[in-house]
């Protein structure tokens, strides 16, 4: 009996871990809380008929019977820095020339690797595996020694007891984070509340105080989690990179925190970076900044560190800002491409020194997620420079039942039913005739960066629509100014002025005509790279999908959006009404790709400020002169022009051995001088 209670034993170890790993790690978890709690109560009721099979590392074993008298200090094997930050892309970019200069001197012959990490605002954590097993968890402390909270450790179901690995290193010193999510903290407050006992501010408080707590019960009843994202002391550990690190820690059955990437320069990484601040409002736990590496572990060995922080990282981090306020309702916005986005009016509250009264809730998914209610109490947050967003909701203040608040069937401006998009994210209204869609396209197409049309704001946009004077572009360029005098804040100069800058934009050329038109992934650089290739509206629609895709830059998804575009009824009709109504549908002949000249064949990338150029200028003189304008730097770039204060894109150059250029080296090769 007890051969085969020990088999089933560990049967069931073996279940509940892949299941712990499916949730923790990968995120997919296969079963739900109920039928998992069911393994654990099985395996818990067999060893307890045979208490002698049971192991430390057992899923059951994860809280201990009696608190501990004290927390013990405790020494780690290796240090664990802090690391300098910093608040600014510019000092981001002079710690990267900083880091490639010191390699550069000690001999490195690699270029440098960039890794980009989430920033967790949780409790940093030391947990040391010996022959695979966890055998001790440590605070941060002073750096040099901290507490021992193994005790507490051991009941955050995402800290294996045991690595998930055949052959485990011999020791190994795991670093990471300790943290709470935000739908965690709000369960947590609503037991806390119907205890009668006070609720907690945020969820790295919970975290900080529930980790030094003397009783791992209590501990327990805290969702803790935790994300790998380092290691301390390691012996035979065979990763070479942070990334080969991360990858190990996955297999080991080790959290890591999501959308960490690899990049090859650092502007590239800003960029990302930069992009990834709009979309944490996604994410269930809370981010203050990013973590920037030197990924290969030998180029941060030959870094070093100073007295206080390792020179191979740096955290980048941006404001953020609270308040709390509550939902007065909740209204849908149309956009030009029909997504619809629910908007948040809250009752005002001031946030980062102005008064915010709405708040994005970005779409069904987050509303249901965290179970966002008009009148509920909210916790709003502004990160960077991004619009406020709702982090979570006080459901413990929650005075009554409160009504769900559903998306509408159809759209709130034409009554169109909606569609939820491929991805199953945004919901949209696929009519293109939308009067909420023409006046988001309208403002667009007016505005500064795609044609120009000074005087067309979008509270005259919004009237010529309502009046009915205007449905689609093409129907601007048919105004007189006798139509637009009667129109409020408009007079006979003003409506005179209106109607010849709408003439003016005519000839603004295809570049600007394709990113006015709002086709989904097409930018101004897009615009221009399509442009060099097909100088006339008739060559792009006359264009393959495989032809446009082969457009440097381009690629599948790209090119399946503008053909896509070009050939719908929608498309069809929009560029017949602006030939008809004389809009140029070409690039001028000043302004195109030549095929032959001084830069012909060769490809250039401009960085720093010029004195005689601006980018844009300097980009186009390049295309004039039969070259290619590039944004990144490669083993193909022949020139990099470097201005004033040029960045990690001539560092890369000289890493690469790609030619540095100045200003006046760049008008000699133009031929200018």
């Amino acid at each position: 009996m007890t051969a085969s209670a020990a088999t089933k034993i560990a049967r069931l170890r073996e279940q509940i871990r892949h299941h712990d790993r499916k949730y923790y790690v990968e995120a997919a978890p296969e079963i739900s809380d109920r039928e998992y709690d069911r393994l654990v109560d099985e395996l818990r009721g067999l060893e307890t008929k045979h208490p002698d099979l049971i192991t430390p590392d057992s899923p059951t074993q994860r809280v201990g019977d009696e608190p501990v008298p004290q927390l013990r200090p405790v020494r780690h094997r290796v240090p664990m820095m802090s690391i300098d930050n910093t608040y600014s892309a510019a000092d981001l970019a002079a710690w990267g020339r900083r880091v490639e200069r010191l390699l550069a001197d000690a001999g490195a012959t690699e270029p440098v690797e960039w890794v980009l990490e989430l920033k967790i605002d949780g409790v940093a954590m030391s947990l040391t595996y010996d022959a695979g097993g966890l055998v001790l968890a440590a605070t941060r402390g002073n750096g040099v020694a901290g507490d021992d909270v193994t005790h507490n450790v051991r009941t955050i179901h995402g800290v294996p007891l045991v690595l998930d690995r055949a052959a485990p290193p011999a020791s190994i010193e795991v670093r990471g984070e300790v943290y709470m999510t935000n739908s965690d903290l709000v369960a947590l407050n609503e037991a806390q509340a119907a205890a009668g006992l006070p609720p907690f501010a945020n969820t790295r408080n919970v975290v900080a105080g529930s980790i030094r707590l003397l009783d791992p019960r209590e501990c327990a009843r805290r969702p803790l989690r935790f994300f790998c994202h380092g290691v301390g002391d390691a012996t035979g550990l065979g990763a070479r990179s942070q990334t080969e690190l991360l990858a190990w820690a996955v297999e080991a059955g080790l959290p890591v925190a999501p959308g960490t990437q690899v990049f090859a320069s650092l502007d590239g990484l800003v960029e990302r970076g930069t992009e990834l601040i709009e979309e944490l409002h996604g994410l269930d736990f809370e981010v203050d900044g990013f973590v920037v590496k030197v990924n290969r572990f030998a180029q941060q060995q030959l870094l070093g560190a100073t007295a206080k922080s390792p020179r191979w990282a740096i955290a980048w981090k941006f404001e953020k800002f609270e308040a709390t306020t509550k939902l007065a309702g909740i209204r849908v916005q149309v956009g030009r491409g029909g997504t619809i986005t629910p908007v948040a009016d809250l009752e005002p509250v001031e946030l980062a020194g102005t008064i915010v009264r709405r708040a994005s809730l970005h779409n069904a998914e987050e509303i249901a997620r965290k179970d966002v209610r008009v009148g509920d109490v909210l916790i709003v947050e502004k990160a960077g420079k991004v619009i406020p967003h709702v982090v979570r909701v006080e459901k413990h203040l929650r005075e009554r039942d409160l009504p769900q608040w559903h998306f509408p069937t159809a759209c709130p401006e034409c009554g169109t039913p909606v569609e939820r998009d491929p991805e199953g994210v945004y919901i949209r209204c696929p009519n293109v005739d939308c009067p909420a869609r023409c006046r988001e396209r309208l403002k667009f197409f007016a505005s500064r960066g795609a044609m120009d049309i000074e005087g067309l704001g979008d509270k005259l946009v919004e009237q010529l629509v309502a009046t009915g004077l205007v449905q689609d572009y093409a129907d601007l360029y048919g105004l007189q100014a006798a139509q637009l005098e009667p129109l409020e804040r408009m007079g006979e100069k003003s409506a005179a002025a209106l109607v010849g800058q709408i003439a003016a934009s005519r000839d603004r050329g295809l570049v600007r005509l394709l990113n006015a038109l709002g086709i989904r992934h097409v930018g101004p650089r897009v615009a221009t790279l399509l442009c060099a290739r097909f100088p006339t509206i008739a060559a792009l629609e006359a264009a393959s999908v495989e032809e446009l895709a082969a457009v440097p830059d381009i690629g599948a998804v790209i090119a399946a959006s503008v053909h896509e575009w070009l050939a719908s009824p929608y498309g069809r009709r929009t560029i017949a009404g602006l030939r008809a109504a004389g809009v140029r549908l070409d690039v001028p002949a000043s302004e195109r790709v030549a095929t032959a000249g001084p830069l012909a064949g060769k490809t250039l990338v401009v960085t720093g400020t010029l004195e005689r150029f601006s980018r844009q200028e300097a980009e186009e003189a390049i295309r004039k002169a039969g070259g290619r304008a590039s944004s990144s730097v490669s083993k193909k770039t022949d020139y990099v022009v470097a201005g004033a204060e040029a960045g990690s894109k001539r560092d890369k150059a000289e890493q690469l051995g790609v030619p540095v250029i100045d200003e006046a080296a760049f008008a000699r090769l133009l031929g200018d001088g």
